[in-house]
């Protein structure tokens, strides 16, 4: 049976040099996706032209930056990743390329050989934020299990997370002792009676 072997990580994208490369619908999509999840992103959009749409969105991030000019590769210079989502395969295959040779992880819109990351479903309550991944195979899916989450999962249990840090702080011993008794504070959160 295939097994998903990605690794998640949760990025301080205010810290984080991103280039996008499109400005029509893709662009558009993965910048919001992105700017909903980190709103403070640190990006760069490449185009010759922009979506309204897309220029609607970075009016209202000061983080996020539109240059309106065909993609140069000295455009990679200090970015620590790239999403390459214009409406010519080539160019984005040269992108991916260029992303090899100077090891920065590129995501290629639509073609899961040529991505080093995907953009899977993201749930976010308060503190609290969940990521989903189908390994590339179907987005729907990952977008319904997104739905689920944010059904059952309560609007409060951010207050829940923040009281625990706070109990977390009183705690004394040894690392072992406090995740002892940090297990048996939140053991009621698996059970299931």
């Amino acid at each position: 049976m295939e097994r998903n072997e990605l690794y998640p990580i949760f990025l301080k994208m205010q810290q984080v040099n991103m280039l996008i490369v499109g400005g029509g619908n893709v662009g558009l999509e993965k910048l919001s996706f992105l700017l909903k999840s980190s709103p403070n992103a640190n990006v760069e959009v490449v185009a010759p032209r922009f979506l309204p749409e897309l220029v609607d969105l970075v009016n209202k991030h000061d983080s996020v930056k539109l240059t309106m000019k065909k993609f140069k590769k000295k455009m990679l210079k200090k970015r620590h990743m790239v999403i390459a989502c214009t409406d010519d395969l080539a160019v984005n295959k040269r992108i991916f390329e260029l992303c090899r040779e100077r090891y920065l992880i590129c995501n290629i819109a639509d073609t899961p050989e040529l991505c080093d990351y995907y953009l899977g479903g993201i749930v976010t309550k308060g503190n609290v934020k969940i990521a989903i991944s189908t390994n590339g195979k179907s987005p729907t899916t990952a977008k319904r299990l997104r739905e689920f989450f944010e059904e059952i999962i309560p609007e409060d249990i951010s207050q829940m997370v923040l009281n625990l840090n706070e109990y977390r702080k009183t705690l004394k011993g040894d690392f072992e002792e406090k995740v002892q008794r940090m297990n048996e504070v939140t053991a009621a959160l698996k059970n299931k009676e």
